[in-house]
């Protein structure tokens, strides 16, 4: 074959394999409101960026007609890019070929791309958008699943992992995306779930949508399966390039820093006074504490939908990345509850992994209470987030704003589980437990003789004051070492630059072992 007949031949297979499934299954994509695989990855990544790997690859299957069937690429596209000029490696599996469905060779794809991703030590982004396991394939394609989910264990912590899902993701396909450090979903086009309606209507009768059974929403807010809900594509594929913005390349890498706009560390916080109410049970938004604190106001929220009692997050100080944990006060006081434990363990743990510094507002009146939260493991699920703080070595550093009462203040990121600085404004609360409970135990028989004497309010009162006096304030957990120095509030932001400079070099090593046993 002549040498021109080489290239002929060569784009037209090139052109074959750009096709995916043919113009009439791109229409049917393009009409439900999805893009195709290849321009997702144009979104994604930086312009001219993409190097495909594998673009010729076909099935292996020759059951059930499957040889005549033959799709270069078998339903999803890999290789690698860039996202802010830092490598990538990417897979975006195509609806247009056999629905996205998983064979054996286009598990194989997969893999390669994680192994490269974790060898050299960047960043795994996958687009899901598939029909499931390839029924024709049999045990090969559910062995294709168990490959990907070996390689998902084996980068975690390793590399941070993001999953998008784009379409369907249902049955064994959704613990590759469960085991990631984070998943995106688009409202009205993705779902997940483990048996769909169909499945579920047989068995237990219930009657349910695909989207109020596992769509954006429904793991957004519910569940707490997805860390980002997005109104479309094209802004949950920007969304996964900022999120990509604030992460390391794998855990040996340096935090990412950035040297553009307000890194100036002794900008004061002048909003903070405004935003502490000076009622100690009015509620407010941590959020925008956190605002007026980090560099440029960006907090980047993870989770916003899910337990919104507690905020989690990165940003920026003095132009290094760190990791925003907080009680949102304006959403059941900011007690702590299951939901909140899990969400907040997990991102810890993250943070952990990946050399993260972790920032911990503090404003938490206890637990929540109640037959529902003790019945579902609160203290099991309440204790992952207790041994998150304790088994992190990253540096630590803490604010208490106001509350910190009972176990509550031990398990956010206190001085006793080995937090390295710990500060607390004037108006903090760090006690047992608050006035109002407090001075039932210890003036009970103060209470009943006013009861008496008909004047209850007047005595209660008097008793609450005193006790928050005497107590609930920062000075005597500061005379014990327990709280670093009581703050100006508007000084909040030049003390965690400072603080984050003296531990850039902390060393911390636990005790020899496999692993710990998290109380799962």
């Amino acid at each position: 074959m002549a040498y021109v007949d080489q290239l002929r031949e060569l784009a037209e297979r090139e052109k074959r394999a750009q096709e995916g499934g043919g113009v009439e299954r791109i229409a049917k994509q393009h009409q439900s409101g999805k893009l195709t695989a290849r321009e997702r990855l144009e979104l994604l990544l930086d312009p001219g960026s993409f190097i495909e790997l594998d673009k010729y690859v076909v099935h292996r299957c020759t059951d059930f007609g499957m040889q005549s069937q033959l799709f270069p690429g078998d339903g999803v596209v890999t290789g690698y890019g860039t996202i802010g000029g830092r490598t990538v490696y990417v897979f975006s599996q195509d609806f247009t070929v056999f629905g996205g469905s998983l064979s054996g060779a286009h598990a194989g794809k997969i893999c390669k791309v994680m192994d490269l991703a974790v060898k050299n030590g960047c960043p795994i982004i996958g687009l899901n958008d598939s029909g499931g396991a390839r029924i024709q394939e049999g045990v090969e394609s559910l062995g294709g699943y168990a490959e990907i989910f070996w390689r998902n264990v084996q980068a975690s912590g390793v590399i941070p992992q993001i999953s998008v899902i784009m379409g369907p993701c249902a049955g064994g396909a959704v613990y590759s995306p469960a085991i990631t450090d984070f998943i995106f979903m688009v409202e009205n086009t993705s779902y997940m779930f483990v048996t769909g309606p169909d499945v579920i209507k047989t068995v237990t009768h219930e009657d349910v949508t695909k989207e109020a059974l596992g769509g954006a929403e429904a793991h957004s807010e519910r569940s707490g399966v997805a860390h980002f809900s997005m109104t479309d594509e094209r802004a949950c594929l920007q969304g996964v390039r900022k999120l990509i913005s604030f992460l390391p390349s794998n855990n040996l890498s340096p935090t990412v820093r950035s040297h553009v706009g307000d890194i100036q560390e002794d900008r004061l916080c002048l909003k903070i006074a405004g935003i502490l109410p000076d009622s100690p049970n009015k509620p407010y938004d941590m959020r925008l504490l956190v605002e007026d604190v980090v560099d440029e106001g960006e907090f980047f929220e993870v989770h916003k939908g899910y337990a919104q009692n507690m905020i989690v997050g990165f940003a920026r100080l003095g132009g290094k990345v760190v990791g925003i944990v907080g009680n949102q006060p304006a959403h059941l006081a900011g007690c702590l509850d299951i939901s909140a434990s899990l969400k907040g363990a997990r991102f810890v743990r993250f943070c952990d992994a990946f050399n993260v510094p972790l920032i911990t507002f503090v404003d938490v009146p206890g637990f929540l209470p109640g037959t529902k939260q003790e019945h579902g493991g609160i203290i099991k699920h309440g204790a992952k987030l207790l041994y998150a703080y304790a088994e992190a070595t990253v540096p630590k550093i803490a604010v208490i704003t106001r509350k910190a009462y009972g176990g509550a203040y031990d398990v956010m990121s206190s001085k006793h589980i080995r937090a390295d600085f710990n500060f607390a404004y004037p108006t903090a609360e760090i006690a047992v437990m608050g006035p109002e409970g407090a001075i039932n135990i210890l003036y009970r028989k103060e209470i009943a003789a006013a009861e008496k004497a008909g004047r209850l309010t007047e005595e209660r009162a008097r008793l609450v004051e005193e006790y928050r006096t005497t107590f609930a304030n920062p000075y005597k957990a500061a005379e014990l070492g327990y709280v670093d120095d009581v703050l100006v509030p508007e000084e909040t932001r030049r003390v965690l630059i400072r603080s984050l400079g003296v531990l850039a070099g902390k060393r911390e090593r636990g005790p020899a072992r496999k692993h710990g046993n998290i109380p799962l």
